[in-house]
């Protein structure tokens, strides 16, 4: 049973996206990260100079998200944002997608601005977050095909503040896809040792979750 914790705690990106999020809170986060030896915290960009601090010297990652939540911005906004966070000692990007060009249909836009927050990131990988709740069955598939042609290593299922958050058929849908290419980051509604199991199993090798403390708790009465 101790593997098996030790294997979730490894694979969450322990995670703090609200807009009321305060130094003190994310230094709380820092320190919860080290503590249950998570693989990363994921912030906003604000606070990646504070988590570089507050990790230095930890095997803790920094995470931080571009883009988000909408994906709406300009593909040359989204890499400045990332050029910028790696500089400040962000070694993972959380990237969203431009939702409206996948929902018309052009993919090449899409890639293009994936592409551009690729290049604008090295020597960080990039999380490509499609939103799986916007999409349909042919789309996720095919920005899973996108995302990996632009030179993603991981595809994520959402960034938690859309309609809905990661599914098992989703992150199961996503690892077929994109096979040994790429990685699966399930996040979205993960609030249990249940939950992050099955995610697991489904292919995911990354859980984004603000409740990995609760999720550890959990699995440490289980055993």
């Amino acid at each position: 049973m101790k593997w098996i914790k030790e294997m979730i705690a490894a694979s969450i990106d322990h995670t703090l996206l609200k807009a009321t999020a305060t130094e003190d809170q994310v230094k709380v986060l820092c320190s919860e990260a080290k503590q249950y030896k998570f693989k990363a915290v994921c912030i906003n960009p604000y606070w990646v100079p504070t988590c570089a601090k507050e990790l230095a010297g930890s095997d803790v990652l920094i995470a931080t998200v571009v883009g988000f939540p909408l994906g709406a911005n300009s593909s040359a906004v989204k890499a400045e944002e990332a050029r910028r966070a790696v500089a400040e000692g962000a070694r993972e990007i959380d990237m969203v997608i431009n939702i409206g060009q996948a929902k018309a249909g052009d993919w090449a836009a899409v890639r293009e601005d994936i592409a551009a927050v690729v290049k604008a990131s090295k020597p960080a990988i990039v999380k490509v977050i499609i939103e799986t709740c916007y999409l349909t069955r042919e789309e996720k598939i095919t920005a899973c095909r996108v995302a990996v042609e632009a030179g993603a290593a991981f595809v994520k299922t959402s960034t938690g503040f859309g309609t809905g958050g990661a599914t098992v058929e989703d992150v199961r849908l996503m690892k077929e896809t994109v096979g040994d290419a790429a990685f699966v980051k399930a996040s979205g509604g993960i609030k249990t040792y249940e939950d992050a199991v099955a995610m697991l199993e489904a292919g995911a090798s990354r859980i984004g979750a603000s409740a990995g403390v609760a999720i550890m708790h959990e699995a440490e009465t289980l055993a």
